[in-house]
């Protein structure tokens, strides 16, 4: 069979995906699925981790979302309102000329960084982060030493994220988390939450690095598991879905 990623993401990136998994399809005659992107991330930090019921915390460029499997469907328990954590990290290292992308150097510069005080916002089950970094480029601008601001992007954001997620552990009383998406290969990050577990006698889970980020093998591995338990898409009905929501796939495979 053909798999593809049909959504959600970046149109132009989509699109042409989806044109040569349909040229593919129809040149050898193999059928065709479409799979969430989001759930790719998921379903090979499963595999990989060999996770079973997990709460799914999913850190990207694109999303930040808390997720969870709850009556045969992939639920968004809480998300980000605005920036996601991972385009938070790039715009402020694009700001500060640092190079893309910028995860991994402020991860780095946060190391030798000391406390300065940076805005919280945790609403219910759901986060913002634009104040956030608002407020650190004016703090870069200002003069406050680049270290300083990295280590308090990193502690502020990150206890958020930690905070939401030990809410959706009370709430659905399960005893997983699995950090998945380009964000999970952070250090700092994983120490938090599993720090968190730790306290709440659950498991803690990580996608391996070499799978955090975009890649074909976690395209390949759901649509797999959506050959052997559905139909495949028609090609008239293959169009991309910039916006495609983890609640609106049917999870035939669960």
């Amino acid at each position: 069979m053909i798999g593809f990623a049909i959504g959600p993401g970046m149109p132009p990136c989509l699109k042409v995906g989806a044109i040569v998994a349909r040229i593919l399809s129809l040149k050898e005659n193999k059928p065709l699925f479409g799979c969430n992107h989001a759930i790719a991330h998921i379903e090979i930090g499963k595999l990989m981790t060999k996770s079973e019921d997990p709460i799914i915390l999913y850190t990207s460029g694109g999303n930040t979302q808390i997720i969870s499997f709850i009556e045969k469907k992939y639920r968004i328990l809480g998300e980000v309102l605005d920036q996601p954590i991972g385009n938070v990290l790039d715009s402020f290292a694009r700001f500060c000329e640092l190079p893309q992308p910028g995860g991994p150097i402020i991860e780095k510069l946060a190391k030798n960084g000391k406390w300065t005080s940076l805005p919280y916002s945790v609403k219910g089950m759901d986060m913002s982060f634009t104040g956030i970094l608002t407020e650190a480029k004016k703090k870069f601008k200002s003069g406050e030493k680049l270290e300083n601001i990295c280590y308090s992007l990193q502690e502020t954001c990150f206890a958020m994220l930690t905070e939401v997620v030990e809410r959706a552990i009370a709430h659905t009383k399960k005893n997983e988390v699995l950090l998945v998406g380009g964000v999970a290969s952070n250090q700092r990050l994983t120490e938090m939450l599993n720090i968190m577990c730790e306290d709440r006698k659950s498991n803690f889970f990580v996608v391996p690095k070499e799978f955090c980020g975009d890649n074909g093998i976690n395209i390949a591995w759901t649509c797999m598991l959506m050959y052997k338990s559905q139909k495949p898409i028609d090609i008239s009905k293959s169009k991309i879905i910039q916006n495609f929501r983890v609640e609106d796939v049917d999870v035939s495979w669960l």
